[in-house]
C-alpha cells in the first residue's frame, strides 16, 4: 500500500524552491501517474494556515535537520581528512628534519630560538589578558594593585622598565651604530662604482694574443703554458658541459693541458667522466683524468694534489673552473695578457654570469646579491686597492705566486679566500675583469642555497681566527692591515650577519613586549629601504623584487649568523663541506653547441662521431632519469620558530597600534614561514 501524499511538506518545499526562482518536478506525481508529472510554478500567494500547520509538523523539521546534519558532517569529515593529511605530511617532514638534526648533534641556536618563542607566546597571552582588562590605558601600580593578577602585572611592568628594557635598549643602540657603519660602507662602495663608470676606469692589457683571430698563423711559443683545472665531485649533471667548454679554448693545443680532478665516490659517475675525457683525448686535446684514492681536504686537497705533479713546473699559469662553469672560447685570450708586463700580478679574476637567474624567485634574489658583489665590491676593490677575495673559480693564477704564498691549504672550507689573503700579505696584486664573464649556475633549491651560504659564512670566520696574528705580523703597510681586519673580515663577514639577525629577528620583536626599549621608524623602514635600493642598482631589471629581496635577506640572516658563530667558535658544523647541487639545465644545448664549435678543429672520423653520439645519448638518459626522480619539500625548524616569534610580536604590536612595526613584523614573519616550509625555489630530491 502506497503512502498518501504529504501536502504540507509539498507546500513547504515549493516555497523553499521559490526563493531561488527554480521550477521543479513534483515527486508525488509519480505516485499518481507514472506517465505524467506536475510542474510547480512560482506562486506569489501564501497560505498562513498551511504555514502554521507546517511549522507544527515535527517530521518535516526532523528531515530538514537531518539534511543539515549530513551536510555539516560531510564538511567536517572533509576538513578532518585534509587536516589529517596535512599533519601526516608535516610529521614526516619533522621526523626527517629531526633525524638529520639529531645526527648532527642538534642545533644550539634552534633550542635558544624555541625557548624564546615559548616566552613570546606567554607574554602575548599575558598582554592580551591585560588588554581586555583595560590596563593598556591605566596600568596598575604596585601600591594600587588589588588582586593577584593585577599585582603580577604591576611587578612585570616594574621589572621590564628597570631591569630588562635598559640592556635591550643598549644592545639595540649598538646594533643601530653597526647598521649605520655598514650603510656608510655600502654608500662608499656604490660611489666608487659610479666613479669607475664615469671615468671609464678598467684594467688594460699590455699585449694581446691572436689579434688577427687565428692562432694557427702565429708562433705557438709566443703563448704561455697554461694549466686548466676542473675540480669536481659527483657532478653527474654538469661534467660534460664543463669539460667541453674548457677543451675548446682558443689557445694552441701544445701550450695548454686540461686536468679533470675527479673526487667522485660514485663509480658510475667516475666511468662517465673517464669516457668523456677519453672522447676529448681522441680529438687531440691534451687532457688528463685524475682521481684521488684518499679524498682529504675537500677541494683544497684536490687542488693541492694536482699541483704536486712533476709536469706542473713546465707551466706558468693555472686557470680554475668549477664543474658548472662554462668559460667562453676566448677566456684565456682575455685574461692571460693582463699578466704580461705585470710581474707582481698573482691573480686575474673574472665575473660570473648566470644561465638560470630567471628560473624562479630564489635565483632572482641570488642574482641581486651576486650582481652587487661582482659589479661593486670586487670591481671597486680591484681598481682602488688591487685586492679582493678570490671567488674560487673563473680565475687565473700565476703558479709562482701560488707556490711562494704557501699553496693550497686544507685548514678551512674557504681555500680560495685563504690563498688570496696569504698572497696579498706577500705583496702580490690582483686584477678584476668586470667585462669578462663566465657562465655558471645558481642553486635553485633553498636547501642547496642554505648549505652554500653556511660554508661561505663559516669559512671566513675560521680563516680570520687562523690568520689574525699573521696579518698583524706581516710586512704590509697599516692601511692594508686595517682594510683586511676591519673591512674585509669584521665589517663584511662578521658585523653584517650579526646586526642583521640580532636587530631584526631578536631585538625588534622583543621591543614589542618591552615597549620601554624602542627602535625608531627610520631603523625599521627607511635605512633598510636605502640599503636595498643600493644593493639592487647593479641589477636594475630586478627592481620589482626589492621588497622580497629585503625580507629574504633578513630571513637568510639566521643561516649566516649561525654559520658565522660556528666558524668563529669552531663548532662542528663549521667544517662541513657539501657540494652544491647543480641541475645542469642548459647542459644538452650547450654540449651540442660545443660539439659544433669544436668540429672545425677535429678530424671527422667514425670513431669520433660514435663517441660524440654516445656522449649525447648518455646525457639524454641522465635527463630522462632526472625527470623521473620524485621530489619533496623539507621543513626548516629555525625559520619556522622565528616565524612564530615574529607573528606573535606582530600581534602584540597590533595591540599597541604601531603601524610600521606591525607591517614589518607581519610580512617578515610570513617570509620566514614561506622559507621554513620550503616554498621558495625548486624542491629537492
Amino acid at each position: 500500500m502506497s503512502r498518501p501524499p504529504n501536502h504540507e511538506f509539498q507546500e513547504w518545499w515549493n516555497r523553499e524552491r521559490e526563493k531561488n526562482a527554480v521550477a521543479f518536478i513534483d515527486p508525488t506525481a509519480y505516485n499518481r501517474d507514472p506517465l505524467s508529472s506536475t510542474v510547480q510554478i512560482r506562486s506569489q500567494t501564501h497560505d498562513p494556515t498551511v504555514e502554521k500547520e507546517r511549522s507544527r509538523n515535527a517530521r518535516q523539521l526532523s528531515f530538514v535537520f537531518l539534511l543539515k546534519f549530513q551536510q555539516a558532517a560531510g564538511l567536517l569529515s572533509s576538513a578532518a581528512s585534509g587536516l589529517l593529511s596535512l599533519l601526516r605530511a608535516a610529521n614526516r617532514r619533522i621526523s626527517s628534519s629531526s633525524s638529520a638534526a639529531s645526527a648532527r648533534g642538534g642545533s644550539r641556536l634552534y633550542r635558544i630560538i624555541k625557548a624564546f618563542s615559548g616566552v613570546a607566546l606567554l607574554l602575548l597571552l599575558f598582554e592580551l589578558a591585560a588588554y581586555f582588562k583595560g590596563w593598556h590605558f591605566s596600568p596598575p601600580s604596585l601600591a594600587s594593585a588589588g588582586d593577584l593578577v593585577e599585582l603580577l602585572y604591576a611587578n612585570w611592568l616594574f621589572v621590564r622598565a628597570n631591569y630588562l628594557a635598559p640592556p635591550l635598549q643598549a644592545l639595540a643602540d649598538v646594533c643601530i651604530v653597526l647598521f649605520l657603519v655598514q650603510t656608510v660602507d655600502r654608500i662608499l662602495l656604490v660611489v666608487g662604482c659610479f666613479w669607475i663608470k664615469f671615468r671609464g676606469l678598467k684594467p688594460v692589457a699590455a699585449t694581446e694574443f691572436g689579434a688577427g683571430g687565428d692562432i694557427e698563423s702565429g708562433d705557438p711559443t709566443d703563448y704561455p703554458m697554461v694549466l686548466l683545472q676542473i675540480p669536481m665531485c659527483n657532478e653527474r649533471e654538469v661534467y660534460q658541459q664543463s669539460i667541453a667548454a674548457v677543451c675548446i679554448q682558443d689557445w694552441p693545443r701544445e701550450r695548454m693541458l686540461v686536468q679533470v680532478l675527479d673526487d667522485s665516490d660514485d663509480v658510475d659517475v667516475q666511468l662517465l667522466i673517464k669516457a668523456e675525457v677519453h672522447k676529448w683525448q681522441q680529438k687531440g686535446i691534451r687532457i688528463l683524468y685524475r682521481h684521488r684514492l684518499i679524498r682529504t681536504g675537500y677541494k683544497a686537497g684536490n687542488l693541492k694534489s694536482a699541483m704536486n705533479c712533476d709536469y706542473v713546473k713546465d707551466y706558468e699559469f693555472v686557470a680554475i673552473f668549477d664543474a658548472d662553469f662554462q668559460p667562453a672560447p676566448d677566456f684565456l685570450k682575455k685574461t692571460i695578457p693582463h699578466f704580461q708586463g705585470n710581474d707582481d700580478v698573482a691573480l686575474v679574476q673574472t665575473r660570473w654570469a648566470f644561465v638560470n637567474k630567471d628560473e624562479n624567485l630564489l635565483t632572482r634574489l641570488q642574482n641581486i646579491n651576486l650582481s652587487f658583489h661582482f659589479e661593486v665590491e670586487q670591481q671597486v676593490n680591484g681598481i682602488f686597492i688591487n685586492f679582493f677575495g678570490f671567488n674560487g673559480t673563473a680565475g687565473v693564477w700565476r703558479i709562482k705566486a701560488l707556490e711562494e704564498s704557501g699553496g693550497w691549504l686544507e685548514r678551512t672550507t674557504v681555500e680560495d679566500m685563504d690563498i688570496a689573503v696569504r698572497a696579498h700579505l706577500d705583496g702580490w696584486k690582483f686584477i678584476y675583469l668586470n667585462d669578462v664573464k663566465c657562465l655558471c649556475e645558481l642553486p635553485e633549491s633553498y636547501e642547496a642555497y642554505k648549505k652554500q651560504q653556511h660554508r661561505w659564512h663559516s669559512g671566513p670566520m675560521q680563516l680570520f681566527r687562523l690568520c689574525f696574528f699573521d696579518i698583524l705580523r706581516s710586512k704590509v703597510g697599516f692601511p692594508k692591515k686595517a682594510n683586511l681586519i676591519f673591512l674585509f673580515f669584521l665589517l663584511r663577514k662578521l658585523i653584517l650577519p650579526f646586526y642583521s639577525f640580532t636587530l631584526f629577528c631578536i631585538i625588534l620583536p622583543m621591543t614589542m613586549f618591552l615597549p620601554e626599549a624602542q627602535l625608531p621608524v627610520w631603523v625599521v623602514c627607511y635605512v633598510p629601504g636605502i640599503m636595498s635600493i643600493l644593493n639592487i642598482l647593479p641589477a636594475p631589471r630586478s627592481f620589482p623584487f626589492i621588497v622580497p629581496y629585503l625580507l629574504f635577506e633578513n630571513t637568510m640572516s639566521v643561516t649566516k649568523f649561525h654559520a658565522m658563530i660556528s666558524g668563529l667558535f669552531k663548532f662542528g658544523s663549521s667544517y662541513e663541506w657539501i657540494v652544491t647541487k647543480k641541475l645542469g639545465r642548459s647542459s644538452e644545448a650547450d654540449l651540442i653547441a660545443f660539439e659544433k664549435e669544436s668540429q672545425p678543429h677535429v678530424e671527422t672520423t667514425g670513431l669520433l662521431r660514435s663517441s660524440s653520439e654516445s656522449g649525447l645519448d648518455d646525457l639524454n638518459k641522465l635527463e630522462v632519469a632526472k625527470k623521473t626522480v620524485k621530489r619533496r619539500n623539507r621543513l626548516y625548524r629555525k625559520e619556522l620558530a622565528l616565524s612564530f616569534i615574529l607573528l606573535t610580536a606582530s600581534a602584540r604590536s597590533l595591540l599597541s597600534a604601531q603601524g610600521i612595526h606591525f607591517y614589518f613584523l607581519l610580512f617578515q614573519g610570513i617570509t620566514f614561514l614561506v622559507v621554513g616550509l620550503d616554498l621558495i625555489g625548486e624542491q629537492v630530491s
